[in-house]
């Protein structure tokens, strides 16, 4: 009879313990195989010289280590970000980035395949929700970008969890994720260089102020009212921006954290001046940043961009009235690099091929 094989990627150090204790193996070792696959990106027990070979053939014949499948890549010329497209195990295809900065190297997450949030200028959630990624999946794709930058020397500083899906509404997995992230042995990235974004999901953010974690909270926001929010984002219906803002509120007093507002300033949608006065009502006094984004051309969406010029009347006008306001640096606009774009060009010529 064939033995079925379990996969460790995501398991704690404690599970691990389990398993490795329901196969005879000594506890210890799951310290040993975590620091093989987490600090040194091991895929296969074979690669773990410090235990004896016996017991690789052991650990082999009952377990495994999950590996993404690269798919393919795309290199920005202007900038050196990089796209990947990893394939899971089902075939199903997730997207990562690559953010090269001047104080380090950022990854950007998916934490599901497509996504249920229907906003209206991304290209993340066209094809809908297929499935939620496990830790072990998500993990995965630092490891595989930590992997990438292992031939420049190089290492992953910070994370961002701003790819296709819903994080909170993902939330186990996603949490534990960042604990294997942060793990001592391993990755060992700090909670301060992780920031978790989210459309709002009002309970998620509730759950997560109570989980004493420094991350950063980014909240998408995009626009200064119910009427246009909804109308760009469905996710409104449910959690209003009165109700987003007063949970918004709680968490920072019971974290004490800055939150991050991201703003997608759409030509001729929500960039005018009476959008940022409403906009500065709204975030007067609260402790935040905004951040505002050039929202990216998506074919299927028919949004663009605005001028320079109005991005920079819109970000005065924030300034003038007290909110810390930044404009995103475009990055990888030469290439597929708003969440969704990437995968669902492959899908297209599959499904036309």
């Amino acid at each position: 009879m064939r033995v079925r094989k379990k996969n460790i990627k995501g398991l704690t150090e404690a599970e691990l313990r389990e398993v490795l204790t329901s196969l005879g193996v000594e506890k210890y070792r799951a310290r040993q195989i975590m620091e093989w696959i987490y600090a040194r990106g091991a895929g296969d027990f074979s690669a773990m010289t410090n235990l004896a070979k016996p017991l690789r053939e052991k650990l082999s014949e009952h377990l495994y280590i999950a590996q993404l499948r690269e798919v393919t890549r795309q290199i920005s010329h202007k900038d050196g970000t990089v796209k990947f497209l990893f394939a899971l195990e089902d075939g199903q295809t997730v997207e990562t980035v690559l953010l090269r900065h001047d104080y380090g190297h950022s990854v950007c997450v998916s934490t599901q395949v497509g996504c249920a949030m229907g906003c209206s200028f991304c290209a993340s959630g066209l094809g809908g929700l297929v499935r939620n990624l496990t830790a072990g999946e998500i993990i995965d794709q630092v490891l595989a970008v930590q992997n990438y930058l292992k031939q420049e020397d190089q290492r992953v500083s910070s994370v961002v969890i701003m790819g296709s899906g819903e994080p909170l509404t993902n939330y186990d997995n996603v949490l534990r994720f960042m604990a294997l992230l942060h793990w001592p042995y391993g990755l060992n990235i700090g909670y301060r260089n992780m920031t978790v974004s989210t459309a709002g999901v009002v309970p998620g953010i509730d759950r997560l102020s109570m989980e004493n974690l420094p991350i950063t909270l980014s909240i998408s926001l995009h626009a200064p009212h119910d009427q246009l929010r909804s109308a760009l984002m469905p996710v409104n219906h449910t959690y209003p921006i009165a109700v987003l803002l007063a949970a918004c509120d709680r968490y920072t007093a019971r974290t004490n954290r800055r939150i991050t507002y991201e703003y997608s300033l759409i030509a001729g949608v929500n960039d005018r001046a009476e959008h940022a006065r409403q906009l500065a009502n709204l975030l007067a006094g609260r402790l935040c940043h905004v951040n505002l984004i050039l929202v990216n051309a998506v074919v299927e969406r028919g949004y663009e961009p605005p001028a320079a010029e109005r991005v920079g009347k819109f970000q005065d006008i924030l300034k003038r009235r007290g909110i810390e306001t930044t404009v995103r640096k475009e990055m990888g606009g030469d290439i597929d690099a708003a969440c969704g774009q990437l995968r669902r060009r492959i899908l297209s010529a599959e499904a036309n091929h």
